[in-house]
């Protein structure tokens, strides 16, 4: 390792308690869902602090309408928007890059299974608590930090840095996508997803749907009179929980034969019925359903309707009523790459300086930002991200020495793939 290295490391040491800080008060701001606007005025604040200052990307349904990987959703985006500070290159001879994370988090409810408020940060035993803290904020102050770290050492690079925080990750990625159609873009592209210190080499295509079944409503002391639309949804789930099976049964790519059950349906989302003495007339149920790369989305849709399709038929009343079925957000085909690809193979570097070993591979059964850079972006990008428990889950946690990982390791993947200027 250089001295310039370093002084770049020392430096990311000094700034440890600014990094945990800025993590923490990003985990304060409650960013669901079309709720994300304090959590960006935070990040605003910050990379401005930080000598930053960012861009407002917009994502607008009418700019995105006919590009492949723009994903249909129901909610407005009226006000909404990303974040991206470009840093220029201070001299030539580098190639650029770009860190991308998502400030959205999904919802904490049930809140009482919580043992703190999900929403207030709270730091014991070496962890960071919160909804978001792991997934991924902690590791959007790594980024962050890494980058500032490099000038506060008293560095400049010699190719363009770009630092994206996005929303809507966790419903369809259109954030992501807004940015790179709005022309950024990046030789390299790192995104702090918190599976660990690894090289991410793989993901899964994800696509959500929604089901709604009609039913006749009547009062309960006649049942037979009327048609249940929840209980009509049984043999629906239980047809698409067949599909899941046979698709993990077909022949996979090289990537998955090591793992059990790659492919994972998860009904999320039930609504039907509005007394309980009344059968319900309408229900409707959302669900998740992921597919090997290699696999084109428009092909998974054409065997859930099917397998909706089959079920249907061997019942009188929705032969008669058919299921209606939708596809929204997620519509997001997967891919593999070579952890050998340049890129990989200087994080992985950074990471044996750092660790005195080489990173682990990591083969993902769900998805990432990655894909809107892997299919419409010039270069090539993975995951590195922090150590987190319990994303998506109550009691969420991030290890707090693993977000100073993440920052040492970027910090020193700029200096060495961006090359430092003086």
């Amino acid at each position: 390792m250089t001295t310039a290295e370093q002084r770049i490391l020392a430096t990311v040491d000094a700034l440890a308690d600014e990094i945990i800080d800025f993590s923490a008060r990003l985990v304060s701001e409650p960013s669901t869902l079309g709720n994300e606007a304090s959590a960006l005025r935070v990040m605003e604040d910050e990379l401005v602090r930080l000598g930053l200052p960012p861009e407002r990307v917009p994502i607008d349904p009418a700019v995105l309408a006919e590009h492949p990987g723009f994903a249909p959703v129901p909610w407005s985006y009226q006000g909404r928007y990303n974040l991206v500070a470009a840093r220029p290159a201070d001299g030539q001879g580098g190639r650029s890059a770009l860190f991308n994370g998502h400030l959205d988090v999904v919802s904490p409810a049930p809140v009482d299974f919580w043992e703190t408020d999900p929403f207030t940060p709270v730091i014991r035993d070496g962890w960071l608590y919160g909804r978001g803290a792991g997934d991924m904020k902690g590791g959007v102050a790594a980024m962050s930090y890494a980058l500032h770290a490099v000038e506060r050492a008293g560095f400049g690079l010699r190719a363009p840095v770009t630092l994206e925080a996005v929303i809507e990750e966790e419903c369809c990625g259109n954030g992501a996508l807004a940015c790179r159609e709005a022309g950024y873009d990046a030789d390299a592209v790192l995104i702090p997803e918190p599976f660990g210190p690894t090289l991410y080499t793989a993901q899964v295509g994800v696509l959500w749907f929604k089901v709604r079944m009609r039913g006749v409503s009547c009062h309960v002391q006649a049942t037979a009179a009327g048609a249940n639309a929840i209980e009509k949804s049984y043999p629906i789930i239980a047809s698409l929980r067949r599909l899941e099976e046979a698709m993990n049964a077909e022949e996979r790519p090289a990537a998955y034969r090591a793992i059990q059950h790659p492919l994972n349906l998860n009904i999320g989302i039930f609504n039907g019925g509005d007394w309980p003495s009344t059968v319900p007339a309408a229900a409707e149920f959302h669900g998740r359903l992921s597919f090997f790369p290699g696999t084109p989305y428009p092909e998974v849709c054409e065997r859930i309707r099917a397998a909706v399709a089959e079920a249907a038929h061997s019942d009188p009343w929705l032969a008669d009523n058919p299921p209606v079925v939708e596809f929204y957000g997620f519509r997001s085909e997967g891919h593999t790459l070579s952890r050998e690809l340049p890129a990989l193979a200087t994080l992985n570097g950074c990471h044996r300086s750092l660790i005195g070993q080489d990173a682990e591979t990591y083969i993902s059964t769900c998805t990432t930002d990655l894909r809107a850079f892997h299919f419409f972006g010039k270069g090539v990008g993975t995951c590195y991200g922090p150590v987190a428990e319990n994303i998506h889950g109550a009691n969420e946690r991030v290890n707090i020495d693993s977000i100073l990982q993440v920052a040492r390791a970027y910090a020193l993947f700029l200096a060495r793939w961006c090359h430092l200027a003086e």
